[in-house]
This record gives structure tokens, C-alpha cells and sequence, in this order.
């Protein structure tokens, strides 16, 4: 990355994509961020980040806030819908954003998924994909609109996602089987250090925290460096 590029965060209002939000200005970079609403833009402008206000469903917000002049390096998105949105963002919101990356010619694009989603089906309980079966379909449609798309892409699929301090303890792995809890501020970690590995490039990983797994199953861990 050069100190003149930008990392593009769509999310960054809440859960996952405002702890890597946190994460990313911790480490001195320059982030952009997409916000619906002005009320958080604020906050999120308090820990340094740029904001364009914007809806990731509108493709006009979308082009206007990634094609510029300013050079983005990464587009990071974690956005996903809420029960209560009658359009849910998960696959028209990210392929917005991919589509407007291409445009760019944005280096990487780091979507954040869940793991129930794709190959990682497998994982899921039946109790999960009967209440969050047609949300992990847009979410694996966004994955490979991704896929197909030419981007560099990491997709990560974390698990049950709690909100609590960091445990350090956040691993990935390339094993669709498997499936556990990681907090959110371990998925930011995670994230932020994917932006600088060579090695996550076109790669899929879920996301869990070792001593969260549910299950004992052996399985390898994907190493960053």
C-alpha cells in the first residue's frame, strides 16, 4: 500500500465493521468509510475515518464514493441485513460495492461472510439453515459475484460472532467443516492483517476462535505470513 491509498470499509456503523474501523485507525491507515445514516458519522469521524454518506444499495452512492480520484487500495465490506430491512444488503449491497471496485481498479477486496454460507454449509446445523437459510444464499451469491468478478478477493466466514474483548486466540482455517464462536474485535484483528498477506489472495477461510470450536475435530490452521 501507498501512504496516498485508501482502505474502503462498507459496515463500519456497527458490530464487525466498527471494530476493524477501530483496528484500522489504531494502525495510522487511511479509511473511508460508506455510512447510511449521518447520526453515526460522527462517531465514526471521532476515531479519524473519512465518511461519504451514502446507501450501499444505490449504485450512484456506491460509484461516487469508490470511483474517484483518490487511489483505493482494498474495499472492505462486512455489511449484512438486520431482520427488520425489507431489502436485505447481503448480495444487492456487496455487489454494488464489487461491481464499483472493478471500476476502480481497486487492489483487493476483502469480503466478510458468515460460515453456514458456500462450501461452508457443511458446518451449519439444520436449526441454523432453517432460520438463516435464505440469508447464507445471498450471502454465498455475493461470494461469488466476488469470485467471478477478477478482483484479488479474501473471503472470511466467521462463526457466532460475540462482542467481547479481543482474546487473541482468532484463527483462520481453509476447513469448511468447521465451525465455533470468535469474537468480533478477533474477526477486525483477522481482517486487518489479511490487508498486507499475499497469501490470503483468492482465498476462503472461516474464521473461529480456537478455544471456541464447537466440536473437537482436528483441523489446520491457515498461517498469514
Amino acid at each position: 500500500m501507498t501512504s496516498a491509498s485508501y482502505i474502503f470499509l462498507a459496515g463500519a456503523s456497527r458490530g464487525v465493521g466498527r471494530e476493524i474501523a477501530q483496528y484500522l485507525t489504531a494502525q495510522q491507515l487511511k479509511v473511508k468509510a460508506l455510512l447510511r445514516k449521518a447520526a453515526v458519522a460522527s462517531e465514526i469521524e471521532k476515531i479519524g475515518i473519512e465518511v461519504v454518506l451514502g446507501d450501499a444499495l444505490n449504485i450512484g452512492d456506491v460509484e461516487r464514493a469508490i470511483v474517484t480520484d483518490e487511489p483505493i487500495h482494498t474495499v472492505i465490506s462486512t455489511i449484512g441485513g438486520v431482520p427488520s430491512d425489507v431489502e436485505r444488503p447481503d448480495y444487492p449491497g456487496n455487489k454494488n460495492l464489487i461491481d464499483a471496485a472493478v471500476k476502480a481498479g481497486v487492489q483487493k477486496f476483502i469480503l466478510v461472510s458468515s460460515i453456514g454460507a458456500g462450501s461452508s454449509v457443511v458446518a451449519a446445523s439444520p436449526q441454523v439453515l432453517e432460520v438463516l437459510g435464505k440469508v447464507l444464499a445471498e450471502k454465498d451469491k455475493a461470494e461469488q459475484h466476488l469470485i467471478a468478478s477478477g478482483l484479488t478477493y479474501t473471503i472470511i466466514r466467521p462463526g457466532g460472532l460475540k462482542s467481547e474483548p479481543a482474546t487473541g486466540n482468532g484463527v483462520l482455517t481453509e476447513d469448511p467443516h468447521i465451525i465455533g464462536s470468535i469474537n468480533r474485535a478477533d474477526v477486525a484483528q483477522l481482517v486487518g492483517r489479511c490487508l498486507s498477506s499475499q497469501r490470503t489472495n483468492n482465498k476462503i477461510l472461516s474464521a473461529v476462535d480456537r478455544n471456541m470450536l464447537f466440536g473437537q475435530r482436528e483441523f489446520a490452521e491457515f498461517t498469514l505470513e
